[in-house]
């Protein structure tokens, strides 16, 4: 895979969201770890459903909604303020169907890629470098 050089890399799944830039070549990527300075709650009212509604998301499934809303809204944040340029997403299908229903229009069009499959989030960083040089 060719990523530009300044590329953000962001992996994310329903829990934890990294952050990486492409110090290398467009041709040998080298990924470097950026600091989160924190995702915020997200700005989500209470459903006026009942708490019996079976069609309404519990427990687990309901963290995992607004973290990847709060994870969206962080990078629509880094967009907007132009803190990323070009932004690729290494996540499993649920979490980047979430990601794009929550994403500002801004962040669809800094969007250059995406890489679907297991979760990289606690992976080492050679182990995602490697995932994007094979794909």
């Amino acid at each position: 895979m060719i990523l530009p050089n300044g590329t953000t890399v962001a992996v994310v799944d329903g829990k934890k969201l990294r952050l990486f830039r492409n110090d290398g070549t467009e041709t040998r990527i080298q990924l470097v770890e950026e600091t989160i300075a924190g995702i915020q709650p997200a700005n989500r009212r209470p459903s006026p459903r009942s708490r019996n509604d079976p069609t309404k998301p519990h427990g687990l499934r309901r963290k995992k909604d607004d973290f990847v809303a709060r994870a969206a809204a962080y990078l629509d944040r880094l967009i907007l303020d132009r803190k990323i340029i070009s932004l690729f997403v290494v996540t499993d299908p649920w979490t980047l169907g979430e990601l794009h229903r929550h994403f500002h229009d801004a962040t669809r069009e800094t969007l250059i890629g995406e890489l679907l499959g297991r979760d990289f989030t606690s992976s080492s960083v050679g182990s995602i470098e490697a995932a994007l040089t094979r794909a």
